[in-house]
This record gives structure tokens, C-alpha cells and sequence, in this order.
């Protein structure tokens, strides 16, 4: 099975609560993952906030993603889904 982000909702900040089709959910902070030209614009929270579900993942109107299994391996908060 492919991992998919299914549902994903900004916290604060740089952080996102995400959901995956594996049934797990968990707070991942993306803040020292914004490194390069593609992430700089994220560096902005209210730009950061514009991401939608594109392709199975978290996406930017510029074309910036991170793949589900990057995401899941920032997991620091469990929640419940």
C-alpha cells in the first residue's frame, strides 16, 4: 500500500495536524525542513497556511511538496483520529 495523506489541517506556526491512509494522524512541524529556493516562500506562516492535498501529499501553489513517508517520519505528536 501506498501511504497517502488523506486530511491535513494547520496547527501554528509551521506545524500540521495530517492524517494518512495507514489510519494514523500526528502533529509534524515542518519548520526545519523549509531549506532551499522551493521552500523559502513556506519561511512565511500565512503562505505556509495556503497548502492543499495534491497528488497524496501536502502541496504549495509554487510547486513545493513533501512526500507522505517524509511527513510521517516527522511525527512527534500522536493524536487520535
Amino acid at each position: 500500500m501506498f501511504l497517502h495523506v488523506t486530511e491535513a489541517r494547520h496547527i501554528a506556526d509551521h506545524r500540521v495536524d495530517v492524517s494518512f491512509n495507514d489510519g494514523t494522524s500526528a502533529e509534524i512541524d515542518l519548520s526545519d525542513s523549509l531549506d532551499g529556493p522551493i521552500f523559502e516562500p513556506l519561511r512565511d506562516v500565512a503562505y505556509f497556511k495556503s497548502f492543499s492535498i495534491i497528488g497524496h501529499t501536502l502541496a504549495w501553489p509554487n510547486g513545493a511538496d513533501f512526500a507522505p513517508e517524509y511527513l510521517q517520519s516527522l511525527a512527534t505528536v500522536p493524536t487520535s483520529t
